[in-house]
């Protein structure tokens, strides 16, 4: 009907899907049919400026986006003897930031706070600090309130920064799969970029929520 999961866990009788879009219209019996291909998002500079969810579908309206590539989701990590040094800064233009606690190009850096403590603020000012220096955005929100979402959208565009940015929205209506491979969609979509020789910053607002989301789905699919 319609509806796409992920296969997550395989038993010698049963196998455990992730659904990634609403499943209310299933009922026993119905059929399910394998796609032959690993989960997957298309990647390319058709992205830039627009709005998706992690399956690459568009949510802002502003018609389909047709890309020649695609990524999966999850695909080995470079050795550690192949990735470059640190050494490049990425300013945040927050000065107590970038005196005392430089981030650079490479680097992860956690925030961490109680709630409204302008966590998402500090991400935020970040990505619109990059607004000439060439480095590719993604801010991928996770669980998020779509009215808060919304808001960080309207500032990246009000700031012209949308165009060089990819917003990848789960929403916490969504399915806790969609919430749950949303960071490896924006990860992916950031490795494109990467390859291409370009800087990119990549934001997931929150880890919590998606840690939240992965906990009902290793619940309900017994996971250890």
């Amino acid at each position: 009907k319609g509806v796409i999961g992920l296969v997550h866990t395989l038993n010698r009788t049963t196998a455990g899907v992730i659904f990634l879009t609403n499943a209310n219209s299933l009922k026993a019996g119905d059929r399910a049919i394998r796609t032959h291909r690993v989960l997957d998002i298309p990647v390319g500079k058709e992205l830039l400026g627009r709005v998706i969810n992690p399956l690459g579908q568009p949510l802002d309206k502003k018609g389909q986006i047709v890309t020649k590539e695609t990524l999966p989701l999850e695909r080995e990590a470079p050795a550690i003897m192949d990735r470059a040094p640190v050494e490049k800064p990425l300013q945040t233009g927050i000065k107590a930031i970038d005196c005392f606690i430089p981030i650079g190009c490479g680097q992860r850096e956690l925030i961490l706070g109680d709630r409204q403590t302008g966590k998402t603020a500090i991400a935020v000012d970040t990505i619109l600090n990059q607004k000439n220096t060439g480095v590719i955005c993604i801010y991928c929100a996770i669980g998020q309130r779509m009215a808060d979402t919304t808001r960080v959208i309207n500032t990246l565009n009000k700031e012209g920064m949308l165009k060089n940015c990819v917003v990848v929205i789960a929403s916490g209506e969504d399915e806790a799969g969609l919430q749950y491979i949303a960071p490896y969609a924006a990860t992916s979509i950031g490795e494109y970029f990467m390859a291409q020789g370009k800087d990119v910053l990549v934001v997931y607002d929150d880890l919590t929520a998606h840690a939240r989301a992965y906990r009902q789905m290793s619940l309900l699919l017994r996971i250890p």
